[in-house]
Protein backbone atom coordinates (compact mmCIF):
# COMPACT_ATOMS: atom_id res chain seq x y z
CA UNK A 1 0.00 0.00 0.00
CA UNK A 2 1.31 3.66 -1.32
CA UNK A 3 -1.02 5.48 1.17
CA UNK A 4 -4.53 5.32 3.11
CA UNK A 5 -6.26 8.46 3.60
CA UNK A 6 -4.37 10.33 1.23
CA UNK A 7 -5.18 14.10 1.77
CA UNK A 8 -4.72 17.21 0.03
CA UNK A 9 -6.07 20.70 -0.23
CA UNK A 10 -8.80 18.82 -2.36
CA UNK A 11 -9.66 15.96 -0.46
CA UNK A 12 -8.93 12.48 0.27
CA UNK A 13 -7.91 9.67 -1.65
CA UNK A 14 -9.27 6.29 0.47
CA UNK A 15 -6.29 3.93 -0.61
CA UNK A 16 -3.57 4.18 -2.92
CA UNK A 17 -1.64 1.38 -4.32
CA UNK A 18 0.33 -0.94 -6.31
CA UNK A 19 -0.38 -3.49 -9.27
CA UNK A 20 2.67 -4.54 -10.74
CA UNK A 21 3.80 -0.79 -12.22
CA UNK A 22 0.37 0.55 -12.26
CA UNK A 23 -0.94 3.38 -9.52
CA UNK A 24 -4.39 2.70 -8.48
CA UNK A 25 -6.51 4.72 -7.07
CA UNK A 26 -8.96 2.83 -4.48
CA UNK A 27 -12.53 4.18 -3.43
CA UNK A 28 -14.13 2.26 -0.97
CA UNK A 29 -17.81 2.36 -0.50
CA UNK A 30 -20.10 0.86 2.19
CA UNK A 31 -23.99 0.25 2.82
CA UNK A 32 -25.85 -1.73 5.39
CA UNK A 33 -27.92 -2.85 2.21
CA UNK A 34 -27.17 -6.82 1.10
CA UNK A 35 -25.99 -5.98 -2.51
CA UNK A 36 -22.67 -3.60 -3.26
CA UNK A 37 -24.09 -2.70 -6.74
CA UNK A 38 -25.37 0.57 -4.77
CA UNK A 39 -22.42 2.10 -3.31
CA UNK A 40 -20.35 0.96 -6.54
CA UNK A 41 -22.62 3.05 -8.80
CA UNK A 42 -22.72 5.81 -6.08
CA UNK A 43 -19.05 6.98 -7.79
CA UNK A 44 -20.86 9.27 -9.82
CA UNK A 45 -19.40 11.98 -12.91
CA UNK A 46 -18.60 14.29 -10.21
CA UNK A 47 -17.18 11.98 -7.73
CA UNK A 48 -15.05 10.38 -10.64
CA UNK A 49 -13.69 13.87 -11.57
CA UNK A 50 -12.85 14.42 -8.06
CA UNK A 51 -10.60 11.82 -7.50
CA UNK A 52 -9.43 12.39 -10.71
CA UNK A 53 -7.69 15.95 -9.42
CA UNK A 54 -7.01 13.93 -6.51
CA UNK A 55 -4.51 11.07 -8.27
CA UNK A 56 -3.18 13.92 -10.26
CA UNK A 57 -2.30 15.79 -6.86
CA UNK A 58 -1.16 12.88 -5.79
CA UNK A 59 0.95 11.87 -8.97
CA UNK A 60 2.39 15.08 -9.03
CA UNK A 61 3.37 14.96 -5.28
CA UNK A 62 5.63 11.89 -5.55
CA UNK A 63 6.56 12.27 -8.87
CA UNK A 64 4.78 9.33 -10.49
CA UNK A 65 2.53 10.77 -13.53
CA UNK A 66 4.82 8.53 -15.97
CA UNK A 67 3.38 5.41 -14.36
CA UNK A 68 0.10 3.76 -15.62
CA UNK A 69 -2.79 4.60 -13.41
CA UNK A 70 -6.34 3.42 -12.64
CA UNK A 71 -9.66 3.98 -10.51
CA UNK A 72 -11.00 0.79 -8.39
CA UNK A 73 -14.00 0.57 -6.60
CA UNK A 74 -14.27 -1.41 -3.63
CA UNK A 75 -17.58 -1.94 -2.15
CA UNK A 76 -18.37 -3.12 1.27
CA UNK A 77 -22.19 -4.32 2.56
CA UNK A 78 -22.53 -5.29 5.79
CA UNK A 79 -26.07 -5.82 6.43
CA UNK A 80 -27.21 -5.60 10.33
CA UNK A 81 -27.06 -9.41 11.61
CA UNK A 82 -24.64 -10.09 9.36
CA UNK A 83 -21.27 -12.05 10.90
CA UNK A 84 -18.84 -11.21 8.18
CA UNK A 85 -19.28 -8.25 5.64
CA UNK A 86 -19.48 -8.80 1.47
CA UNK A 87 -16.56 -7.14 -0.06
CA UNK A 88 -16.60 -6.22 -3.90
CA UNK A 89 -13.82 -4.88 -5.81
CA UNK A 90 -14.14 -3.18 -8.87
CA UNK A 91 -11.14 -2.89 -10.81
CA UNK A 92 -10.89 -0.49 -13.25
CA UNK A 93 -14.44 1.49 -12.45
CA UNK A 94 -14.49 4.39 -14.46
CA UNK A 95 -12.17 6.03 -16.49
CA UNK A 96 -10.55 9.31 -15.39
CA UNK A 97 -12.31 12.55 -16.26
CA UNK A 98 -11.04 15.73 -17.34
CA UNK A 99 -7.53 16.80 -18.04
CA UNK A 100 -5.72 13.36 -16.53
CA UNK A 101 -5.79 11.90 -19.57
CA UNK A 102 -2.55 13.61 -21.25
CA UNK A 103 -0.42 12.46 -17.77
CA UNK A 104 -1.32 8.92 -18.73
Amino acid sequence: MLARNWQCAQGELDLVTLDRQSIVFVEVRSTEQEKTERPAASVGHNKQERLTQLALAFMKKHKLLGRPARFDVLAVSWPEGQKEPRIEHFPSAFEPVGRFQMYS
